[in-house]
């Protein structure tokens, strides 16, 4: 660079390209994030001293873009920090028949990495926005649907109290006649068919009655496992159980915290296949205890993710389940005071996360 003309010549190119981004940047659209990457990538080439042999890689958590590759080149790397942590880089890359970069074209990668980490974050905080938005929208239809099946709950205890109570009298008074007390015996089964599904609603409601004491959810959570080793050997299915403490004390009802062992376990136990394998793991924070059980199923859909906890809906044939397990599920823990969470594992299956406080 011999004159003061080719001095300003580049700085104008890299003015120029920082212009560019930034306009690039503004306009983007996170859904498109690798047309963005690729398009600050051709317009980063321009402002370096020889465009036509310098080649643009840009590597990130989310998305890569790369111009074309060059063989045995020389390189210069700038690195992307998202919240001042390490999310990638962009890689200049010059034919080896060309001179070295300049120190100006260091100045100008580092510039485009900040503003490509800026876009990052920017990026990132809407998600956690987006992603905060629904979870709270899931929870106020939840919520909503507890209230509106409370009701309903308590509006069908006292006619199947009074079906149940009108069809014993009757039985005893056809005692002699075997054709009544078996059309009877089917009306009093199915009514306290339907009794279960209201008791399993108000337990979605949170209505159901507490005893809460300190207990040691070690020993509940290994009763559990022995009492289900019959449904595992049936179903072909294995376990582990991974609890490094003997001791893990929370605030809770025994008979509801079993209930939640028990209904996640046989939810895991059915979605695994032949051989498959159920990972049941118990750990404490400082203020929780966090009960993970893991299935290797074919995991959830985008509507199952959004639905799973609602009562009456489910995966499973008609037959295999009234889709009220899950809901139960979650109206104890919600009883409790605690959150649970279901996400698909990285390879196969589900995790179903449950998180209790202590006191």
């Amino acid at each position: 660079m011999d004159t003061t003309h080719d001095v300003l010549k580049e700085r104008i190119k890299e003015l120029t390209c920082l212009y560019e981004v930034s306009s690039i940047i503004v306009n983007a659209d996170v859904d498109q994030i690798q047309e963005v990457l690729l398009a600050i990538a051709h317009s980063l080439k321009k402002g370096f001293q020889f465009p036509d042999d310098t080649e643009i890689a840009i590597h990130t958590s989310i998305a890569s873009v790369e111009t074309v590759t060059i063989d045995n080149a020389i390189n210069l790397i700038s690195h992307i920090q998202v919240f001042n942590k390490p999310n990638g880089t962009i890689t200049a890359s010059l034919n080896q028949d060309k001179s070295s970069f300049l120190k100006e074209e260091k100045q100008l990668l580092d510039s485009i990495a900040l503003k490509i980490g800026n876009l990052l974050e920017r990026i990132e905080i809407q998600q956690n926005e987006t992603s905060l938005k629904r979870q709270m929208e899931h929870a106020d239809r939840l919520s909503i649907l507890g209230e509106i099946t409370a009701g309903i709950a308590h509006e069908l205890n006292t006619p199947l109290t009074n079906i149940l109570g009108f069809a014993e009298l009757l039985k005893d008074a056809f005692i002699d006649n075997t054709l009544v007390t078996e059309d009877l015996d089917k009306i009093i089964k199915n009514a306290m068919f339907s009794r279960e599904v209201v008791k399993k609603l108000m337990f979605f409601a949170c209505e159901m009655p507490q005893e809460m004491q300190r207990v040691n959810i070690v020993p509940s959570i290994k009763n559990s496992l022995a009492l289900l080793d019959a449904s595992f050997k049936k179903a072909q299915v294995k376990y582990i159980v991974k609890i490094e403490e003997e001791e893990l004390f929370l605030k809770a009802d025994i008979i509801q915290l079993t209930q939640i062992i028990f209904n996640l376990t046989i939810n895991a136990i059915y979605f695994t296949p032949v051989n498959g394998l159920v990972t049941i793991e118990a750990l404490q924070t400082t203020d929780h205890v966090i009960l993970k059980i893991s299935d290797q199923g074919i995991g959830l859909t985008k509507e199952a993710q959004k639905k799973v906890f609602q009562p009456f809906f489910t995966t499973k044939p008609i037959g295999d389940g009234s889709g009220l397990g899950l809901s139960v599920v979650h109206g104890i823990v919600a009883s409790h005071k605690g959150t649970i969470s279901a996400r698909n594992n990285k390879f196969k299956g589900a995790t179903f996360t449950v998180k209790l406080p202590k006191s």
